[in-house]
């Protein structure tokens, strides 16, 4: 208890006590004590009222002075309302800081709350998505930018992904948009013009398309006259070798052209239709008898269940097959194993292709599906691989929205798995 507490009840006491012996000597002890009890409840009221006045009108006169206990109350209601004061002039200067600092980033931020409802937006994101500041104040984002593919995402809570929507404001522009936690029961929306580099990457699509497209033609004329003097039986011995080499890398060059025009054909396509059920496992089991014949490969097994199918482009499942094989027989000693599955997983489906060859350093993992990019570049080179195989893919996967695992250790061999979402997979366990 504060001192001006103790004070205010020794006070009240002596103050009843001296009630009391009033109306002893009157012989009314209980009147005594009962009259100056109002007297001291009527004080304290005619005391709050006072208080409650100087509340509203902001004059303290009478309680700037005194160890009242309405005075250390004036006292601790000062201190606070100017601490309180202090801070909020703190938290608006504050404000006015990461304003000015939002308001200076060309990206565009939203700041959300549990509801997905505005809770603030700086000045990029007027320009790039149409927001206003003050009038969207409390809507639902969703209610303002429809894009399913934005409201799945800022209802998913999926953190670590990002969508690229159309701008609702300027016609051949791109966002690309993304949500980070911030704050108790808020999140971050942050919108990024990404035009200029979806730019680029359409014209650099369209130059490895229309530059494979030329070079084919050429190409298959040498290539032709080049098998016609390999095959020559009076083609001088000093040219034989020579000739041979030329062939090689004319199937090289070949090889490198149709696996860019596939690549730039599945950068620009779409996500593949679902009305076509894919036999995997017939796939897999077509792909082991190819690769079987081959000498000193590993031995290859396939465990598939028959009943699963998989809704989407035969041609290019047939290529991931094709190209994750050959990959790990590529790096598998003729004494190794590669194991093809595929096998039902709570609705999905999972194609693996597990080796028991070098294995993969987990720096290298990242960039295994970049265009061109060899772990080890003279033993690719001396088998065949362009470094193209991984990218084809990762994009064909993408078709069938689909992800590519990678898991490996050096010296234990590799695991590349392809997780296919559910509505991708008909005659599974759960169809049944």
């Amino acid at each position: 208890m504060s001192e001006s507490a103790r004070k205010f009840v020794i006070n009240l006491v002596l103050f009843l006590l001296a009630g009391a012996g009033v109306g002893w000597l009157y012989g009314q002890t209980q009147w005594g004590l009962l009259t100056f009890a109002l007297v001291a409840l009527g004080w304290q009221v005619w005391q709050l009222l006072s208080f409650d006045r100087a509340l509203r009108t902001g004059n303290f006169d009478n309680f700037r002075v005194g160890e009242s206990l309405w005075a250390q109350l004036f006292s601790r209601f000062r201190f606070e309302h100017e601490r309180a004061v202090r801070r909020k002039a703190g938290y608006r200067r504050l404000l006015r800081e990461v304003r000015k600092s939002t308001d200076a980033m060309p990206d565009g931020a939203v700041i959300l709350d549990a509801n997905n409802e505005i809770v603030s937006c700086n000045r990029a994101v007027g320009e790039l998505a149409g927001l206003k500041r003050k009038k969207d104040k409390g809507q639902r984002i969703d209610n303002i930018l429809r894009n399913p593919e934005l409201v799945a995402l800022v209802n998913g809570g999926d953190f670590e992904r990002s969508v690229e929507i159309p701008s609702p404001v300027q016609d051949g522009h791109w966002l690309n948009c993304r949500v980070v936690p911030y704050g108790a029961d808020q999140k971050l929306l942050i919108i990024r013009d990404v035009t200029d580099r979806l730019r680029l990457a359409k014209m650099r699509r369209d130059f490895v398309a229309n530059a494979s497209h030329e070079l084919r033609s050429p190409l298959t004329v040498i290539s032709g006259y080049v098998d016609s003097l390999a095959d020559d039986d009076e083609l001088p011995s000093q040219w034989v070798k020579p000739v041979q080499q030329m062939r090689s890398q004319s199937q090289r060059m070949n090889q490198i052209l149709r696996e860019l025009m596939e690549l730039s054909r599945l950068e620009s396509s779409g996500v593949a239709a679902n009305d076509n059920a894919i036999d995997v496992a017939q796939l897999l089991s077509d792909a082991k008898n190819t690769f079987d014949g081959q000498a000193d490969g590993a031995n290859i097994i396939v465990e598939a269940e028959p009943r699963l199918k998989l809704l989407g482009n035969q041609a290019e499942i047939e290529s991931v097959v094709v190209n994750l094989l050959s990959n790990a027989l590529r790096h598998t000693p003729p004494d190794g194993q590669i194991c093809l599955r595929w096998q039902s997983d709570d609705g999905a489906a999972i194609l693996s292709v597990k080796d028991t060859g070098d294995g993969i350093q987990p720096e290298h993992i990242p960039h295994l599906t970049e265009r061109f990019f060899r772990v080890d570049r003279g033993r690719s080179r001396d088998a065949g691989g362009v470094g193209l195989g991984l990218a084809i893919v990762k994009h064909a996967l993408l078709r069938h929205e689909a992800t590519l695992e990678i898991s490996s250790e050096p010296g234990n061999g590799s695991e590349f798995r392809c997780v296919f979402p559910a509505n991708r997979v008909t005659g599974s366990s759960a169809d049944l």
